[in-house]
């Protein structure tokens, strides 16, 4: 075999396993791959990552589509904190869809929410459930996997849209971080899991 040949066929052996495992952990969402996501940037969230984000969502969900990044509205940040309120985004980019549609906002900049007592909790995301919007930052993410690990986090998220609550499974997308970053020992969506999604019933918040 030519060395061109060789390559070829490398990274052709390649793009199919990579196909492989996106459809592997979409395996789930086979069942809503009609309903419309809308991946939505906020401040300066990089380009290239929404870019890549939505090549992989596009496995199982043609029916999806990347806007121009916005600002992050006024009333969402908390200066004693520096960082932005989830909720207040959550209820910002509701307003921006309508239909059966589900948006997501991509976010570099840390938020938070009110959680266990504590009026503003750091976290790695947060969502309606069940609804239209979520919201997802890779700012507690680690930097030597943060692709693979902002991916699970859209996966949750968009979960908990879906009506899907915690899981008690460590190896669950849906396992609640605590605080914490376990999402290396997450390996995909459990059987309940799973099955709750095939049976998903979507109301608005």
């Amino acid at each position: 075999m030519k060395p061109g040949q060789y390559i070829l066929l490398s990274c052709t052996i390649l793009l199919l396993a990579a196909t492989t495992y996106w459809l592997y952990i979409f395996r789930p969402f086979r069942n809503i791959s009609e309903q419309h996501i809308v991946l939505q940037p906020l401040g300066n969230f990089p380009d290239k990552e929404a870019a890549w984000l939505l090549e992989n969502i596009r496995i199982t969900h043609p029916n999806s589509s990347l806007r121009t990044a916005i600002p992050f509205p006024p009333s969402a940040y908390y200066p004693t904190r520096q960082r932005y309120r989830a909720d207040t985004i959550l209820r910002y980019l509701r307003q921006a869809i309508s239909g059966d549609t589900v948006i997501i906002g991509l976010s570099q900049k840390d938020i938070s929410t009110s959680k266990n007592g504590k009026k503003d909790w750091g976290v790695m995301g947060l969502g309606y459930m069940p609804g239209k919007a979520c919201v997802v930052s890779t700012f507690r993410l680690a930097k030597s996997n943060k692709r693979e690990q902002f991916h699970k986090v859209v996966l949750h998220e968009f979960g908990h849209t879906q009506g899907l609550p915690h899981c008690l499974e460590k190896t669950c997308f849906m396992r609640d971080a605590e605080g914490g970053n376990p999402l290396d020992e997450e390996t995909g969506f459990c059987n309940q899991c799973s099955s709750r999604l095939h049976h998903k019933c979507i109301t608005s918040p």
